[in-house]
């Protein structure tokens, strides 16, 4: 039996970081540490980082720093065969000064004018992309870009599902973005938008607070930014989606409580639509809901992704309640990793899986 392909759409940027803790007035001039970054491109690489086989698909400018990219992305085993280069745009920028206590982390976009950006869905020939993936993962950023990443977003949507190729959905709502409808709200046109692609998704993901800000379907006692979640809650959040898109079969929800830029307690809900149950991850002895308590956090760009790619892989041979319990241990492992992509494999995820969290050396 031919091995199941993910492939991920959507754009890809640099990104520009001082060293550790370091803010950009300290290193500046100076130098940054130069890394490669997006959450599309985050699911594709862990996905092959954790044995899968996935492809990446998106738009650049044919120039040597893309060039350097699509190489990193072969080295990990991502088949970058399909992209497609343009002699139009460019490839964005993004810089993130990492937080440290009470003061967070921070974003600065510089990706205007991105080849991806540009183009519509007459640019791509989303067949030959899609010949051979058995299930495509999208977000909520690219369509946030510009009309036409829109547009080109629910266009690959509309094929896969034509071609009977699964979807997942990263609500992956970004508060910087949904700039592109001179005189609507950022978050009326994400809701618009969303929806739209949202209905072709066999599995919706998001985080604590994407449903709320994109759908407004909010948890009941829920306090985002106080670090207080009603975890019980993101179970009706869960089920109010499912029955806005009857078409998904699940819905994922990953959960962070932030006490601090360094402290994060970490863990997900995985809700069965058909079976009307909700998973939790992680959980003790009991069977109750024990969180990952992350003190030392290295990085927590591309946790969310990593949790996609995680129940992407899990999903195929587990049934939910592992699959949950893989994507959270994947995730809460990314935060110990320097860089967007999550260089774990799968026998270090099924080691936290069992219980292993004391961190000594393996000799």
């Amino acid at each position: 039996m031919k091995e199941a392909c993910i492939a991920g759409f959507g754009e890809v940027m640099l990104r520009l970081c001082p060293a550790g803790k370091s803010r950009f007035a300290q290193v500046l001039p100076g130098t940054l540490e130069a890394t490669f970054g997006g959450g599309e491109a985050n699911v594709c690489a862990s996905v092959a980082m954790l044995g899968g086989s996935s492809r990446y698909l998106t738009a650049l400018p044919n120039h040597p720093i893309a060039r350097a990219f699509t190489a990193q992305m072969a080295g990990l085993g991502v088949d970058v065969s399909h992209i497609h280069f343009d002699t139009v745009g460019r490839m964005g920028v993004y810089f993130a000064e990492h937080g440290s206590n009470m003061r967070g982390s921070n974003v600065l976009y510089d990706r205007d004018g991105a080849t991806i950006s540009l183009l519509g869905p007459e640019a791509y020939d989303f067949v030959a992309m899609l010949t051979g993936v058995s299930h495509l993962h999208l977000t909520g950023i690219t369509p946030a870009l510009t009309k036409n990443a829109y547009a080109s977003t629910l266009a690959i949507a509309k094929q896969a599902v034509q071609m009977g190729i699964t979807v997942s959905v990263d609500l992956n709502y970004r508060k910087k973005l949904w700039n592109w409808e001179e005189g609507t709200k950022k978050n009326v046109l994400a809701g618009r938008c969303m929806a739209e692609i949202v209905a072709l998704a066999d599995i919706i993901i998001g985080n604590e607070e994407d449903a709320a800000d994109v759908f407004g379907i909010h948890a009941a006692g829920t306090s985002v930014e106080g670090g207080k979640l009603n975890i019980a809650a993101y179970q009706d959040v869960a089920t109010q989606l499912s029955s806005r898109f009857p078409r998904a079969r699940f819905v994922a929800i990953t959960l962070r409580e932030s006490f601090s830029a360094d402290y994060n307690k970490w863990g997900g809900m995985l809700y069965d639509c058909g079976g009307q149950q909700a998973h939790w991850a992680p959980v003790d002895a009991s069977g109750r809901y024990a969180p990952y308590e992350i003190g030392a956090i290295v990085d927590r760009f591309g946790g969310g992704d990593s949790f996609c790619a995680g129940l992407l892989v899990a999903l195929a041979e587990m049934p939910p309640s592992e699959a949950i319990r893989f994507a959270v241990a994947a995730s809460a492992l990314k935060h110990t990793i320097r860089g967007d992509f999550n260089y774990s494999s799968r026998p270090e995820v099924e080691a936290l899986m069992g219980g292993s969290t004391s961190g000594r050396v393996k000799r």
